[in-house]
C-alpha cells in the first residue's frame, strides 16, 4: 500500500470521509481552545458532566421528531442550559461548591436521559445518541458544526482577555465591575453550544474527548497561553486525521478510534512533553531547556 492509498485515498475518494474530516476540523477549532480554559481553571470534570447535560433534551427531540437535526440541537441547547442554570443556582443558594452541584445535576439528567431512551427507544437507539457516528455527518449538519465553531472562536477571541485574568485572578473581575460571574456564564454557554455541535458527530460520550484530550496534551508542550491553544487544535485536528484513517483501513468504530488517538497523543506528551513530563522529570533538564 503506497503513501497516497494509506493517507489520502480514503478522504479523496469518498465524499463521507471528507465532511466526516471537516467536521472534526471544525470542532478542533471550536472546542479545542475551550478545553484548554477547562483545564486552566480546573473545571475539565464540570465539562464532563455539561457533555451528559445535553442527553434528556437530545433524547426526547430524537424520540419525539426522530433524526431531526434541528429539534435535536435545540433540545440539546435547551438541557444543558438548564443544567448550567440549575447547577448555579444550587452553588449560589446552598454550601455546595461548584464542582459537586454540576457533578450531582449531570447524574441526574443522564440518568433521566437513558431511561426516556430505553424506555421507548431501543438499543440501536441508545448507541446513537451516546457515540454519534462522525462518518454519518450530512452537509446539513456539517454547516450546523462549522456554524457553532466559527461563533465560537469569534466569541472566544472577544473574550479572551477577560478569560485569561478571571482564570488567573478572578479577585481582579470582581474588583472591576463584577464581571467574573458574566464571563464565567458567558463561557459556560459557548462550552453547551460546543458540546450541541460535538454531538452531531461524536455522541454525548466521545463529544468531551475531542476537547479536552488534546488541550491537557498542549500543556505538557508550551507554558505560552497562545501556543498551548494551537497546539491544541492541532493535535485535535491531528487525532481526528489518524482516528478516521484507522476507522477506515482498520474497521474500527469512528468515534472511539478518534478520541482513543487523542489519548495516545496524550500519553506521548506524558512521557516526552517539554513541560511536566515524566522525562524532563526524571532526567536532566539542561537537555530540554528552552
Amino acid at each position: 500500500m503506497t503513501l497516497y492509498e494509506l493517507a489520502l485515498q480514503p478522504f479523496i475518494n469518498y465524499g463521507f470521509m471528507r465532511r466526516a474530516l471537516a467536521a472534526c476540523a471544525a470542532l478542533s477549532v471550536g472546542g479545542a481552545p475551550l478545553g484548554v480554559f477547562l483545564v486552566l481553571r480546573r473545571m475539565t470534570l464540570v465539562g464532563d458532566a455539561m457533555s451528559h447535560a445535553i442527553l434528556p433534551g437530545v433524547s426526547i427531540a430524537f424520540l419525539v421528531f426522530g433524526l431531526s437535526l434541528e429539534a435535536m440541537t435545540i433540545g440539546g441547547l435547551i438541557a444543558g442550559l438548564l443544567v448550567a442554570l440549575a447547577a448555579g443556582a444550587i452553588t449560589h443558594l446552598t454550601q455546595l461548591k461548584e464542582d459537586a452541584s454540576f457533578t450531582g445535576t449531570y447524574l441526574l439528567s443522564l440518568a433521566i436521559g437513558v431511561l426516556i431512551i430505553s424506555i421507548h427507544g431501543n438499543s440501536i437507539d441508545l448507541m446513537h445518541v451516546l457515540f454519534g457516528n462522525v462518518l454519518a455527518v450530512d452537509k446539513q449538519s456539517l454547516i450546523l458544526i462549522t456554524s457553532i465553531a466559527s461563533l465560537s472562536a469569534l466569541a472566544l477571541a472577544a473574550l479572551y482577555r477577560s478569560l485569561i485574568i478571571e482564570c488567573f485572578d478572578p479577585g481582579f473581575m470582581q474588583a472591576v465591575g463584577g464581571r467574573g460571574a458574566w464571563v464565567h456564564h458567558a463561557f459556560l454557554v459557548l462550552l453547551v453550544f460546543n458540546l450541541v455541535a460535538a454531538f452531531q458527530a461524536l455522541g454525548t460520550m466521545m463529544s468531551l474527548g475531542l476537547m479536552i484530550l488534546p488541550a491537557i496534551s498542549a500543556r505538557f508542550w508550551s507554558k505560552n497561553i497562545d501556543a498551548t491553544l494551537g497546539l491544541s487544535i492541532l493535535f485535535a485536528f491531528g487525532a481526528a486525521y489518524l482516528g478516521l484513517l484507522l476507522s477506515y483501513h482498520l474497521g474500527l468504530p469512528s468515534g472511539p478510534s478518534i478520541v482513543l488517538t487523542g489519548g495516545v497523543i496524550y500519553i506521548l506528551s506524558i512521557f516526552f512533553g517539554r513541560h511536566g513530563s515524566i522525562i524532563v522529570r526524571f532526567l536532566p533538564r539542561k537537555h530540554y531547556a528552552n
